[in-house]
């Protein structure tokens, strides 16, 4: 039997999925279905590319509502509080210096939210993973793809 997946979203992560699914199942669920009566309408389904491209698309929008139903069904929403942190946890913003590199600060969130180009990276990356449950001072290694380096956590927001 597998661990359940944790599924871990900010507030504003939530409410962006929220934007997302309601225009998935108002604008794109009646676009699509008006797109499958017009390819319908032409006649012969078997080799109908619009149809069959209609029915690939439906099948992805499904998919994707269902993915994100269980997302609302599942998800931990991570609050900022506004208290100290003194260890890092998912929903915190840390900042982090490599070597003799600069300084460079990431908000830890869940992978539903990863976006690394702008400073958001997963608990489940190998950076994110290795600060968890560390404390400001702590050099922690991270195994990288490109092999391990260390990291020296500076701050916890």
């Amino acid at each position: 039997m597998s661990k359940k997946e944790e599924i871990y979203l900010t507030i504003e992560g939530k409410a962006r999925l929220k934007e997302e699914y309601a225009e998935m199942v108002g604008t794109q669920r009646v676009e699509l279905a008006k797109r499958l009566r017009s390819a319908i309408e032409m006649g012969d389904l078997s080799e109908n590319a619009d149809y069959h491209k209609a029915k690939e698309d439906q099948a992805f929008l499904e998919g994707r509502i269902q993915e994100l139903k269980h997302i609302f069904n599942n998800a931990i929403i991570i609050e900022d509080d506004g208290k100290p942190k003194d260890i890092v946890t998912v929903g915190a913003r840390v900042t982090i210096q490599e070597a003799d590199y600069p300084p460079e600060v990431y908000h830890l969130v869940g992978a539903k939210e990863a976006d690394p180009r702008n400073g958001k990276i997963s608990n489940a990356s190998p950076i994110g993973g290795a600060l968890l449950k560390h404390r400001v001072g702590d050099v922690v290694e991270a195994a990288a793809p490109g092999g391990s380096f260390k990291i020296k956590i500076l701050k916890i927001e």
